[in-house]
């Protein structure tokens, strides 16, 4: 089978408005969360966010453009050009028909939702704009990219909650490892930062009103944020060939479902994606030195994931980094995984290891090295990237330097 390398990266989130400048925030352990800004807020016991602010698409995208673009797809579309600059691929001829793209995302067109219930319940308006459909529905993103780039092969959505992005890059992947594409175009973006998606959100009392602090003993709950990452997965040989900059490569990956519960965690559900993704990749356990965490913050997924990777790595538990970034930028939801391989990129090709901010307090019940408050410097090999999503949906993806 075919190796599979990541040739361009582009991000959109809170804490930055390009990959470079994320990254940079995780270096330096920013807290891109903050209060939310938009209509009836203050009727919302939740009015905190990792919202993504001083973003103009009436300057990026025309009118009409406007009226086709839901906020996720606006975010995809610029974390996608992101990317692709950065790859310098040009997709025509053969090469066109041999890539494709595969997006997540948990709700897609969330606020065009919101706008338009109130539009028809609130106002009492009897129509709405004939674009509403191709607006909201959740494979926008992924077509407008594919129109936007003239990518004609194998292109889909994929939606698995929290773990949608993992799921979609783990398909582009095993598509160019089977020899299906040459080149995809893959991550995911959200933007459910509107009344109605975070009212939804309140319902489950899973929400913190104040701060996300994974692994902390006084954690009370997750954050939400908003964003995009998309990154070019690429044949290893043809981006080699082309004499192209490679970030990494990706080496392994793994899908494993609870069967067990709608919404609470499972650490053997978890402790098989881990483990899959492992032998997927034919990694050694004792080969991996950072983990980027699945860490929402909330009592229940911080301690089972905790008790997952100790059950899968034993011992070696004690020696690598296990962090979550989403203590920065939020819980992107279905595009959380796309902007937090961001943080395995940076620990396999700069050594930097992102932080988990907002640790306070030790809690015997996540007793592993989170790498609190403080990034650090450490050469990495090996890195995994978790999603555990609700529904029971898990997805893991390893990642290895590059030499």
């Amino acid at each position: 089978m075919r190796r599979v390398v990541i040739t361009g990266a582009g991000a959109i989130n809170a804490l930055g408005q390009s990959a470079a400048a994320t990254m940079e925030a995780m270096r330096e352990g920013k807290c891109g969360i903050g209060p939310l800004e938009f209509r009836d807020v203050e009727r919302l016991s939740i009015q905190i966010g990792g919202q993504v602010k001083g973003f103009e698409a009436e300057g990026i995208f025309n009118r009409q453009q406007m009226t086709l673009y839901d906020r996720f797809t606006q975010f995809t579309l610029c974390a996608a050009q992101e990317a692709v600059a950065q790859s310098e691929l040009e997709f025509t001829g053969s090469l066109s028909a041999r890539s494709g793209v595969v997006l997540g995302t948990a709700g897609g067109g969330v606020s065009t939702w919101d706008d338009n219930y109130r539009s028809v319940y609130e106002d009492g308006k009897n129509r709405v704009h004939p674009f509403v459909v191709p607006k909201l529905m959740n494979n926008a993103a992924c077509s407008h990219v594919s129109m936007q780039h003239n990518l004609k092969g194998p292109s889909f959505t994929v939606s698995t909650a929290c773990a949608s992005s993992n799921h979609a890059m783990s398909q582009a992947f095993s598509m160019i490892r089977t020899g299906m594409a040459d080149v995809m175009i893959t991550g995911g973006s959200e933007s459910m930062l509107c009344f109605g998606g975070v009212k939804a959100w309140e319902g489950l009392r899973v929400m913190s009103k104040d701060a996300c602090r994974p692994f902390s003993a006084n954690r009370n709950g997750m954050v939400q944020g908003e964003g995009a990452g998309i990154f070019v997965f690429e044949d290893m040989e043809h981006a080699k060939a082309r004499g192209a900059e490679i970030l990494c490569e990706v080496a392994g990956f793994a899908m494993s479902s609870d069967a067990a519960d709608i919404v609470m965690p499972s650490k053997q559900g978890a402790a098989r994606a881990i483990s899959g993704a492992l032998i997927d990749a034919g990694i050694d356990r004792s080969e991996v030195g950072y983990i980027n965490a699945h860490g929402t913050g909330t009592a229940a997924n911080d301690k089972t994931e905790c008790a997952a990777v100790a059950d899968v790595f034993g011992p070696h538990a004690d020696d690598l980094m296990i962090s979550s970034t989403k203590s920065m930028h939020g819980h992107l939801i279905g595009g959380t995984g796309a902007v937090e391989l961001l943080a395995c990129i940076m620990a396999v090709r700069d050594g930097t290891i992102a932080p988990t901010i907002g640790y306070e307090e030790a809690d015997p019940e996540c007793a592993l090295d989170v790498v609190p408050n403080v990034a650090r410097e450490k050469s990495v090999d090996v890195a995994l990237s978790n999603a555990f999503a609700f529904g029971g949906l898990n997805a893991v993806l390893a990642l290895r330097k590059f030499n």
